[in-house]
């Protein structure tokens, strides 16, 4: 095995950070938690990404989830060109809006009606000041190493990049915006039974990762979602799945429909748009009903609805209605999963590996996953030797413990063999 040379990258990453705070904008491209130089992308293709030295590797990450059918899809692509020819933005309604929130509908019949937003963090800030002005309550309840974006009442004990920096909390929240935000455990429904018993009046509001993903995969347990379901309805609570990474992903009609749960509201990101920044939230007509222009609760956007992002979208949705699609994902997800977990096992390394449709994860420690603070005893160090041992074998995975991999359509069974073998062999060298 060769070093990879990455000499244009580390210039870059330099250069950067002259004008860019730590030299990225998003905190976990940085590689702090996996120590060395970001590498900085040229392009992609496929399942493969190219970084400015011209290395060549099989991507894991997909833009963190969105990228489904693989980087530049030409059947995307050429949609997404003609869209371009027509104009960018115009700032006024079009027929793309409503396209893209019939094909949600059908999937996430929920979802009765649809707002479109410009990333999902807009979308879970919208859903539950929604979800605040609809009930008339103040307090929000989420769980530990639940991650739904950067928004100030919900940074409180956060997953995903908050927690691979190791501060859960972030300076500049005022404590007067988290007064009202209740942190539980993840997989804990005892924990929200008390709660609500005691404060179920004051509560607007649940929001979840139906399948948490912002601090490794963590499935729910049997009966957890059902019982969030079940609690929520008891005292008037609104019950918000944030599947901004799941929605799509995990099976065509969300995590929603794998387990049979109907939300009041449902917060989209990633594969809505294509590749391209997009958020939504929607659900029940007479909660989304009470938002401006019909209701009295304001949101606006100037690019919510951009027409290019839209025609990104529609293609995708699209092209997903084939149910063959997730399948084959299942198979190919399967596949690898499988490999990763008999290779740890020959090489009597301690693992504990999650999968939910095409995300999964590889936790380097001895005992089962099933909320934050069990993640956190991941060996972080381990994790680094395999993200490194991984990337110089030509194999990009997410510089985190803490998050999860994504398989593509267009990861082919050479591409995960070689995977599993690539693996195989930094196994051994633990």
């Amino acid at each position: 095995m060769s070093k990879i040379i990455i000499e244009k990258s580390k210039k870059a990453f330099a250069e950067a950070q002259n004008f860019i705070p730590g030299g990225v904008n998003s905190p976990v491209r940085a590689f702090g938690a996996v120590g060395g130089t970001p590498i900085f992308i040229k392009s992609g293709s496929g399942c493969y990404l190219t970084d400015v030295d011209g290395n060549r590797y099989v991507d894991y990450v997909g833009s963190w989830g969105p990228l489904i059918l693989g980087h530049a899809d030409s059947r995307v692509v050429k949609r997404i060109n003609e869209a371009v020819a027509n104009g960018t933005s115009y700032g006024a309604p079009t027929e793309l809006e409503i396209k893209l929130a019939q094909l949600i509908k059908e999937a996430m019949p929920s979802m009765e009606k649809v707002r479109m937003v410009n990333s999902g963090t807009e979308a879970t800030m919208s859903a539950i000041r929604l979800a605040r002005g609809f009930t008339g309550r103040d307090a929000v309840v989420k769980f530990e190493g639940c991650y739904h974006g950067h928004v100030d009442s919900l940074l409180i004990q956060a997953g995903s990049g908050a927690t691979t920096l190791g501060t859960p909390t972030s300076p500049g929240v005022p404590q007067d915006f988290v007064k009202h935000t209740i942190s539980l455990p993840y997989n804990d429904i005892d924990a929200v039974n008390e709660v609500c018993s005691n404060r179920g009046k004051d509560i607007a509001c649940i929001i979840v990762e139906a399948v948490a993903g912002n601090m490794g995969v963590v499935p729910p347990k049997k009966g957890y979602l059902e019982g969030l379901r079940e609690i929520t309805k008891k005292h008037g609570i609104v019950l918000i799945l944030d599947e901004v990474m799941t929605g799509f992903r995990v099976a065509h009609g969300g995590v929603q429909s794998l387990y049979h749960i109907t939300p009041d509201l449902t917060t989209l990101g990633k594969i809505i748009g294509g590749g391209l920044p997009v958020g939504a939230y929607g659900g029940k007509k007479e909660i989304m009903d009470s938002i401006s222009p019909v209701g009295p609760i304001y949101q606006a956007g100037t690019l919510s609805g951009n027409p290019v992002a839209m025609t990104a979208g529609i293609a995708t949705l699209e092209i997903l209605k084939d149910n063959q699609i997730y399948k084959t994902l299942e198979e190919k997800s399967q596949r690898l999963a499988a490999g990763m977990e008999k290779a740890c096992k020959d090489a009597a390394v301690p693992a504990y590996h999650t999968r939910v449709g095409s995300m999964l994860c590889t936790f380097f420690t001895d005992q089962p996953v099933t909320d934050y603070a069990t993640a956190k005893k991941s060996d972080t160090k381990r994790y680094a030797k395999f993200f490194h041992g991984m990337l110089e074998r030509g194999f990009y995975f997410a510089p985190s413990q803490f998050e999860a991999v994504f398989v593509s359509v267009v990861h082919g069974e050479k591409e995960i063999d070689a995977t599993i073998d690539a693996f195989k062999a930094v196994m051994k060298d633990f």
